[in-house]
């Protein structure tokens, strides 16, 4: 093959892979929100666009717009569409193993790559501008797992390892609280976080007879 056939062919090869990828309907919006929560993960919010997330979903930006008018509603939509539903509460047989599982599982849902982009988008905008996400989050987060907490702590009050008059509102926040504040003021991390610690040091004094 000549050289400039080879070049023609690579050009070609480089068109191609350039090229946006035809998709329509829910198989161009989870290539978008896939997009967008990875944009969040590695550039920060400031750093997300509309054209990076296009050319991460390998289509053209004009399809974004017609969707979405501004990023905000973008990921807006992405988080919703990633936000698991509410998991049934966990039946170990045992207060503490019980409390384990919820803290765990929060823990690592805080350290996923959803909840990499939940913290970016929390520690870069202003608070009047984040309110409508942390408001998402409240709903989708917050709240199902202080309802957890509430259910588990319930059965451990019938079981008598728990004090009558013990689940209060108060005392189901105080592990997301603890574990908001510790990541978003403190910088901690994972192993910061101990879902042991936690519960023996914190969670059960509160609750224990």
């Amino acid at each position: 093959m000549s050289a400039e056939a080879r070049t023609a062919e690579d050009g070609s090869v480089h068109a191609a892979a350039a090229a946006p990828v035809r998709r329509r309907g829910e198989a161009l919006e989870s290539a978008i929100y896939r997009a967008a929560l990875g944009q969040l993960t590695t550039d920060g919010y400031a750093g997300l666009t509309m054209e990076g997330v296009a050319a991460a979903a390998q289509t053209g930006k004009a399809a974004l717009y017609r969707r979405w008018s501004s990023k905000e509603e973008l990921v807006m939509d992405a988080l919703r569409a990633a936000l698991p539903p509410a998991r049934p509460a966990p039946d170990t047989g045992s207060l503490r193993g019980d409390l384990l599982e919820v803290v765990t599982g929060l823990r690592t849902a805080m350290f996923s790559d959803l909840g990499a982009a939940v913290r970016a988008i929390m520690s870069e905008i202003d608070h009047q501008r984040a309110r409508v996400f942390l408001e998402l989050v409240q709903e989708r987060v917050v709240e199902p797992t202080t309802a957890l907490i509430a259910e588990v702590l319930d059965r451990g009050t019938a079981r008598g390892e728990v004090r009558p008059g013990a689940v209060t509102p108060m005392v189901t926040d105080v592990v997301p609280a603890l574990m908001l504040y510790r990541i978003k003021m403190c910088g901690g991390g994972a192993v910061e976080l101990d879902p042991v610690a936690i519960v023996d040091e914190v969670l059960l004094p509160i609750v224990r007879r």
